[in-house]
């Protein structure tokens, strides 16, 4: 009797083109964004930044991909099929705000010394990836007792505000390159139509913008020759003594970096869900392990920027993704790092040709919250997103009142509602956003479902939560937010009470609700 034979998995496919191109181009915005954010905010030296951090990243990167890979590879084994898709991997989008706007800007401003803010940004990132690694063991249950619609709302809120509505500002800015950007990468993402030739959507769309650019005026020839002589090839190396110089001063740092943390955990978590709603059920505890180790080994190098699972596992996949695409970013991106060429890349290429892929990417994960959660659990995807698009609002609120020379709390509350800005109520929503959206999502979803006691569990967890401030709170402190907490526990006692009466649970609805998750330690 023959043995069956075993599952050839190429490393390469025709949509890992497409794929490395999108997702590529994906992680080339975000770290040129955090290269602008370390020289024109936190004003660190050219040689920081190009000598060390970027390296220090590149080698994060490159550990987090070629790991995702393997896990990749691995399912595809293991469940005998060829269609897996890798985690898509990089600098998280917005621990690198938090961390030079919250983080390191503080401390430049008040010290004057670049360094010392550098050093802060290391032990806060050491300390996330500390926290995430924590939550490698925790997440697990987390995810197996939310029901979908938290998971994937929140995520959707994250990938409507944060992911996609500054690139959709930036597009609009120069709606003339980057609407026949969009345009393309839409028709080649979206439907079965193919280029002349096959060619890859996602370069097709990059040449197609450059090219408007260029010829409509857009770039600068200058630019690119001064950027070209920045070029140099950099090392990485440890920089122990800079990190534990920043954790000498640790306390202040935990403020910020135990809610993120949680976040960073709690976003993976979301993000692992909807890889599993799209056909590949990852195994959580293996992937936050591998974002807790990058965020520390990161740190330990010089860089400040925590990796994460990104946003967009579902893009990938439809656009043809496989094993290969996720590795070769990493491995490209990384080598970009070394030869410090992202500032030549950032002269070479127009922003709004590059920006409309995080539009699109916007676009997938809100629809996939609606269309992998049962119908009628609709209202609690959208009470998930409503705390990010809180975050969302007064973050550009922030940004614009400081623009202006003042802040919020110089405006006055009063002022800001008397012109219809509920600031106060905005921003105590937006605190500990995903985690809110989570604890939001599952209070609707159970309700929906006559789960009552679900519910009540879920309440007293918000209310447990926005005590200590992980939600609704400035800071991580002992009653950091007393009457949301109160506001909370009400809600647990009015299911609780409800509950009483022993309603039967909603019955899902076979035709029209998606199959429910496989438990979670089912798959690797």
């Amino acid at each position: 009797m023959s043995q069956p034979t075993a599952l050839r998995i190429p490393w390469w496919v025709r949509g890992d083109t497409n794929a490395f191109f999108g997702f590529g181009v994906n992680v080339l915005v975000n770290v040129l964004t955090l290269t602008g954010l370390c020289l024109g905010v936190v004003h660190l030296a050219s040689g920081v930044v190009f000598g060390t951090i970027l390296p220090a990243l590149g080698i994060a990167l490159v550990f987090g991909n070629v790991y995702y890979t393997y896990l990749a590879r691995r399912l595809a084994r293991r469940e005998n099929r060829s269609d897996v898709t890798a985690l898509p991997y990089g600098p998280s989008v917005p621990h690198m705000f938090i961390v030079i706007f919250v983080i390191m800007l503080p401390i430049y401003l008040r010290t004057q010394d670049p360094v010392r803010a550098w050093q802060a940004g290391l032990a806060w990132a050491f300390i996330i990836g500390v926290i995430v690694l924590i939550g490698a063991f925790v997440g697990p249950y987390i995810r197996k007792w939310t029901p979908r619609a938290a998971l994937l709302g929140t995520l959707a809120g994250i990938s409507v505000t944060f992911i996609s509505m500054n690139p959709a500002a930036q597009m609009w800015a120069a709606a003339w390159i980057a609407l026949p950007v969009l345009a393309l990468l839409l028709v080649g993402l979206l439907t079965d139509v193919r280029l002349p030739g096959n060619i890859p959507i996602g370069l097709a769309a990059l040449l197609l913008g450059t090219a408007i650019g260029w010829v409509g005026g857009f770039m600068s020839v200058p630019d690119v020759s001064a950027a070209a002589r920045d070029i140099a090839i950099a090392v990485p190396d440890l920089r122990i003594g800079l990190l534990l110089d920043g954790l000498g001063d640790m306390a202040p740092l935990l403020a910020t970096a135990i809610p993120l943390g949680v976040y960073n955990f709690t976003e993976a978590m979301t993000n692992v869900e909807s890889a599993a709603t799209a056909g590949d059920n990852y195994n959580l505890r293996s992937v936050l392990l591998a974002d807790g180790f990058g965020a520390i080994v990161g740190s330990t190098l010089g860089s400040p920027f925590p990796p994460a699972v990104y946003v967009g596992h579902p893009g990938w996949k439809a656009a043809g993704g496989r094993t290969g695409y996720s590795m070769a970013t990493g491995v490209v991106i990384a080598l970009l790092c070394f030869f410090g060429l992202f500032g030549l890349l950032g002269a070479v290429f127009p922003t709004p040709a590059i920006v409309p892929i995080l539009l699109y990417i916007g676009l997938l994960i809100g629809a996939q919250a609606f269309q992998a959660s049962p119908r009628a659990h609709a209202p609690a995807v959208v009470a998930a997103l409503v705390p990010n698009i809180a975050a969302w609002a007064t973050g550009q609120m922030d940004n614009a009142l400081a623009a202006a020379g003042t802040t919020a709390l110089q405006v006055g509350d009063a002022a800001l509602q008397g012109a219809g800005v509920f600031y106060h109520g905005l921003m105590v929503l937006g605190q500990g956003a995903i985690l809110a959206g989570l604890v939001l999502g599952a209070i609707v979803a159970f309700i929906i479902d006559k789960r009552f006691l679900h519910a009540a569990a879920f309440a007293g967890a918000g209310a447990l939560l926005a005590f200590v401030g992980l939600i609704h709170g400035e800071k991580v402190e002992w009653n950091a937010n007393g009457q949301v907490a109160l506001g909370y526990l009400f809600v647990a006692a009015v299911c609780a009470l409800v509950a009483v009466g022993r309603r039967p649970a909603r019955e899902p609805d076979a035709a029209t609700e998606p199959a429910a998750p496989e438990p979670v330690a089912a798959k690797a």
